[in-house]
């Protein structure tokens, strides 16, 4: 700003200054100190491209970005680049093997300089380049090739740095000395999306020009961290969340299980509510795992495994939506997809798991026969489910898994630790398409069977599910469907009854025909729709009154020709499966049991 002042003064005095104004605009800062950079033309070293062009394109190609997006960013770049400014004016670093010719000036650099400076830096090191002098650093008796004379100095521009990261292939990847085991080209690059112009740009150009062939595999662009608001952090923010602290406060895992939830193509955002809710996601991942483990402790998988033939029809279920985790996963896995791999696991827990195979198979857990085949079949899917499980969760919660591991069951052939374990593969022979589309009906019914025993619960019809009796009322094909599968409706709907009607009987059926009593309150008596009638409730109707109970009936909203009904059951309660039974009290050592739990106790072989 200083000479800004001295260069209008002398514009003025010269009357060559026809206006001066102040404007506003954006200008270039030190990102270090923060103070206006001043442009000024200087001579370089370049290296040009431009015959070599054409191969850095077709390299490009050859090359499998993530995301695919990087490909035409960086293929763009190559495409329309000039020269590489390829020295900086810096004090230490790769040097740049110039020499000049102290009396004609000459340039020289040539494949006897090159090479003689070669055998001293392979002797030296490249400091050699800064602890000599140029006489020194050429071949005895060396002439300049232009006019014979044999005073010499050196350049002391280095080489970009850009070039030093972008010639590390080289350097690491062929030691076969120290690293035997890396081989060229790299298998993946990993860097930010900065890097495209960056590491990407010029080791790319360093490999096609010496060896015409591109020095990765593939490339992986991510973005950035930034704030809940996405901004940039800075500690003079005072948004910046610091690794180490997550670590000591939540663990490493969590911090790992947030890295694999987001989207790392984009910018990636980090604060302390964010990672509160991943530490939610990660409580439902561990307690889930917990209870699998918790029901394996009298499970051995060498003896007490039931064979894929033997397994009920929900068990089989089970398995099939476990492949299909395991193809989501490794899917993600392979498409550096971690976020897919995150969300397929976490919504497994708690869907398929949580809220529906796990609540199915506690009474058979709870109740059944300790060595019976019921109980060690549902025991078998869980081991599978848990071995399966935890495989998947190692590269992402490296030490939650460590931990699943030395408690689960384990065959001889099992790793000590499970960073040794194989990812799983699909079992193609659990993937029985048929048996999954048939559940999946099944699953859309016991939701609109849900939804109205939730609507029960809200009016204290029933307190929990097993208070309660459901009626179902289907008509053509899917009352056929239910009926084949009215034994195990109460299991899928975790209720203590299911009775199954053809819906064109449910007006002849209904209990509130002939009377004016049937809700046990008179808001519900006016309400009643068959109140002064003697035809039946219609077939829209919302409430199916009951004698001396209340019910309600609502038709399904996804599910034509499907109305369920929900009503409190009759019967006690039984006090080991807690499933209501009209025979409970019959047996007079027993009262409090019902049938089948008191042939389990009978028998002495339960849990």
């Amino acid at each position: 700003t200083d000479a800004d002042q001295e260069i209008i003064q002398e514009l003025q005095k010269g009357a060559f200054l026809i206006k001066q104004e102040t404007i506003q605009h954006q200008y270039p800062h030190c990102w270090r100190c923060k103070k206006p950079i001043l442009y000024r033309a200087t001579e370089q070293w370049f290296a040009s491209i431009d015959k070599f062009r054409e191969m850095l394109l077709q390299a490009i190609q050859q090359v499998r970005w993530i995301p695919g997006w990087g490909k035409d960013r960086i293929y763009n770049m190559i495409a329309n680049r000039g020269d590489w400014c390829i020295s900086r004016q810096r004090i230490w670093g790769v040097p740049i093997p110039i020499f000049y010719c102290a009396n004609c000036g000459k340039e020289i650099i040539n494949d006897q300089t090159i090479s003689h400076l070669q055998n001293l830096f392979r002797q030296h090191g490249s400091d050699v380049w800064f602890a000599r002098e140029a006489a020194e650093l050429l071949p005895s008796g060396f002439n300049c090739p232009v006019c014979a004379a044999q005073e010499f100095t050196k350049e002391t521009d280095i080489m970009d740095v850009w070039f030093d990261s972008g010639s590390s292939h080289l350097a690491v990847l062929e030691q076969p000395d120290t690293w035997p085991e890396l081989h060229w080209p790299a298998e993946l690059y990993l860097e930010g999306s900065d890097q495209h112009r960056g590491w990407f740009n010029s080791s790319l150009t360093t490999s096609v020009a010496v060896r015409a062939q591109a020095p990765y595999k593939a490339v992986l662009t991510h973005g950035f961290v930034v704030d809940e608001q996405g901004r940039k952090m800075s500690k003079s923010m005072g948004n910046v969340v610091d690794p180490l602290k997550v670590i000591k406060q939540m663990g490493a895992d969590i911090l790992r299980l947030w890295v694999s939830s987001a989207d790392y193509r984009d910018d990636i955002s980090a604060s302390p509510n964010i990672l509160k809710q991943i530490t939610e996601a990660y409580r439902k991942i561990r307690n889930t795992s917990r209870f699998l483990l918790s029901n394996l402790y009298d499970f051995d998988p060498s003896v007490d495994q039931v064979n894929y033939q033997e397994l009920t029809e929900i068990d089989r279920w089970a398995l099939v939506s476990l492949q299909r985790l395991i193809q989501k996963a490794l899917k993600g896995y392979y498409d550096y997809e971690y976020h897919v791999v995150y969300h397929a696991i976490h919504n497994f827990c708690v869907v398929d798991l949580s809220a529906f195979y796990l609540d199915m198979i506690k009474d058979r857990l709870y109740t059944s026969s300790a060595q019976g085949r019921e109980r060690r079949a549902a025991q078998t899917v869980l081991y599978k489910t848990l071995h399966v499980l935890v495989r998947l969760l190692t590269p992402i919660l490296v030490f939650t898994s460590e931990e699943i591991w030395r408690y689960l069951p384990k065959k001889e052939e099992d790793p000590v630790s499970v960073q040794l374990a194989d990812l799983p593969q699909v079992k193609e022979d659990y993937l029985d398409l048929e048996l999954e589309q048939k559940w999946e009906r099944l699953l859309n019914i016991r939701a609109e069977v849900t939804a109205v025993l939730e609507t029960a619960r809200k009016e204290k019809l029933i307190g929990n599910s097993l208070e309660a009796e459901v009626f179902l009322y289907a008509s053509g094909e899917l009352y056929d469907f239910l009926r084949r599968e009215e034994t195990n409706l109460p299991t899928i709907f975790i209720v203590s009854k299911v009775s199954l009607h053809q819906l064109k009987d449910r007006q002849d059926a209904c209990p509130t025909k002939g009377r004016q009593d049937a809700y046990l309150t008179k808001d519900r008596q006016d309400a009643c729709p068959t109140k002064g009638r003697q035809d039946a409730c219609p077939t829209n109707n919302n409430l199916l009154p009951v004698v001396e109970q209340s019910s309600y009936l609502s038709k399904a909203k996804n599910i034509p020709d499907l109305t369920v009904a929900v009503r409190r059951v009759k019967g006690a309660k039984c006090t080991r499966c807690w499933i209501f039974n009209e025979k409970v009290g019959l047996n007079a050592e027993h009262p409090d049991l019902c049938p089948r739990c008191l042939e389990v106790i009978k028998a002495g072989n339960f849990t």
